[in-house]
């Protein structure tokens, strides 16, 4: 029987699943797209036997003759990414760009790096994919390998800085690259093939040769601060304001982006010149701003609740120690501000401006 075990990856305050592709699912029951795939946890596929190729999330590819009513939403997978495009188009996101692929294009995705695919449907194509579970579950951990991943400690050394380095997420493949995803496909195992675990190791470790020779020829540049711990901390720092109300002490944050508490400190401290607790507080604040002005009927408590504040003391306190006025008053003079300018008699208040001074966060070099 498969196991279930869902790998997850806690990040500012949010568990995250790797991804179970149920729409792929759905659209093979349904008829709608022909699917090969070997598989461990919940992604789709045969499932692969226990103690063959560990680390091998899932491997295969889905060919679509037709345009589909599905696509794979936001969502992160435990492993390293690889796909290809063999035929058709595809539209990919990753953060804040979106691509569509050609035939030939491959892309590669960091464990845990959220991305989509469909804009939002699926067009017609073959895609090729190879997942690999590296044991990561914070950016600047180590990559561990598998065993049966046999390329020297020089070549795996270089492989895992230039994949852990570069944020480029789609690439041309040369000749050699697509021929191995096919050669790939046709290996998938079958019943009566009983070397074909054998041959699927082989072809993977070729696979990875190449990408790394594809590295080389090109001269990619590597960008050590996607796998630091500072950027532990601007990836923790940039998503908190979507946690504001989990309840976080520095212990709690420093724990979270893998780091002791003196450490983070210092990098949130390089980073947006203020404590994690100040930074934090300043978020909070800026949301309660926000709150006062749109929520006239809502009572300073509850957005002081729905702020992450514990009591309304202490959110008054800190209130008046960045808005320089109570919470009440803040509102009082907001109301009052608005009544004005419908009356056409705004006036200005330079001490005390509609918008509340947002967090200092320079963008990472």
């Amino acid at each position: 029987m498969r196991s279930r075990s869902v790998p997850i990856y806690k990040d500012h305050g949010r568990t995250y699943h790797a991804d179970s592709c149920l729409p792929v699912v759905e659209a093979v029951r349904r008829g709608e797209v022909r699917l090969e795939a070997w598989a461990r946890g919940t992604y789709p596929g045969k499932p692969l036997p226990q103690g063959v190729l560990p680390g091998l999330r899932s491997v295969g590819f889905w060919d679509a003759s037709r345009r589909q009513t599905w696509g794979l939403p936001w969502h992160r997978n435990e492993g390293v990414e690889i796909t290809l495009l063999e035929t058709g188009r595809i539209f990919f996101s990753l953060a804040h760009r979106g691509f569509t692929l050609q035939p030939g294009d491959l892309t590669i995705t960091r464990p845990w790096q959220p991305h989509r695919v469909g804009d939002p449907t699926v067009g017609v194509g073959r895609l090729h994919w190879l997942i690999l579970d590296v044991g990561v579950r914070q950016p600047h951990q180590p990559w561990r390998w598998p065993s049966w991943l046999i390329l020297s400690h020089k070549d795996t050394s270089d492989l895992t800085a230039f994949l852990r380095g570069n944020e480029q997420p789609v690439w041309r493949a040369d000749v050699e690259i697509q021929r191995c995803f096919r050669q790939i496909a046709s290996t998938l195992p079958r019943d009566d093939a009983p070397d074909g675990w054998s041959r699927l190791a082989v072809f993977i470790n070729e696979l990875f040769l190449l990408l790394l020779g594809m590295f080389r020829k090109r001269h990619i540049p590597i960008r050590k601060s996607l796998s630091t711990a500072r950027r532990s901390t601007e990836l923790f720092l940039r998503s908190i304001r979507g946690s504001l109300t989990e309840k976080w002490t520095l212990d709690s944050m420093a724990s979270h982006c893998g780091l002791g508490t003196t450490r983070f400190v210092h990098y949130c401290r390089l980073i947006t010149n203020q404590t994690p607790i100040q930074y934090l507080n300043a978020l909070r604040i800026e949301k309660a701003c926000d709150l006062l002005r749109r929520a006239p009927g809502r009572s300073v408590t509850d957005i002081a609740l729905d702020c992450g504040f514990t009591t309304s003391q202490y959110f008054a306190t800190v209130f008046r120690r960045i808005q320089g006025c109570a919470p009440r008053d803040f509102r009082t003079a907001r109301q009052s501000e608005t009544l004005r300018r419908r009356a056409g008699t705004s006036v200005c208040h330079p001490a005390a401006s509609d918008a509340p001074p947002r967090p200092g966060f320079p963008s990472a070099r």
